[in-house]
């Protein structure tokens, strides 16, 4: 059997139900120091909760690049991103008093430069962290399991 790489094309998901399940896609940045694989985690703007950068699709933007995109603007993080999903985790976010059901699709981004001066630099604080304390420090159980069962050095990404 061949199995042939395709080329991810830019999505386009209909809006017209604003109260019904959305997506978003996000960034698992990461770095290896001293063997160890670090997390980049940052804040959320109003809960201050710690989460990996992550945002709405991107019209004409593929699932991947609308991650990266992300990545740098909230995290300041640039690199090397797969477009292998690392997993799945849903949250709820609270926009105008109601409660708005999300899906994530995380993809591994490899930090090559972390930029001091981003988009969102005043508004987020950034910080690296080993996988078990990024996992104990978001509120996300399916998001802490996908960091913790993350490893880059296994060659997957």
């Amino acid at each position: 059997m061949k199995v042939t790489k395709t080329r991810q094309r830019p999505i386009r998901l209909p809006d017209s139900d604003k109260r019904g399940l959305r997506t978003q896609f996000g960034a698992l940045c990461y770095r290896v120091r001293k063997g160890k694989v670090q997390v980049l985690l940052v804040t959320s703007r109003t809960r201050k909760r710690w989460i990996p950068p992550k945002g709405w699709p991107i019209d004409g933007a593929t699932p991947v690049e609308a991650a990266a995109r992300e990545a740098f603007e909230e995290a300041g993080a640039e690199g090397r991103i797969s477009d292998q999903c690392l997993g799945i985790f849903t949250y709820n976010k609270e926009i105008d008093g109601d409660d708005m059901p999300l899906v994530v699709a995380l993809f591994p981004l490899k930090v090559k430069r972390l930029h001091a001066i981003f988009p969102e630099h005043r508004e987020r604080r950034r910080q690296w962290m080993s996988r078990k304390k990024a996992a104990a420090s978001v509120d996300n159980a399916e998001l802490a399991q996908i960091i913790r069962d993350f490893d880059p050095q296994a060659g997957k990404y």
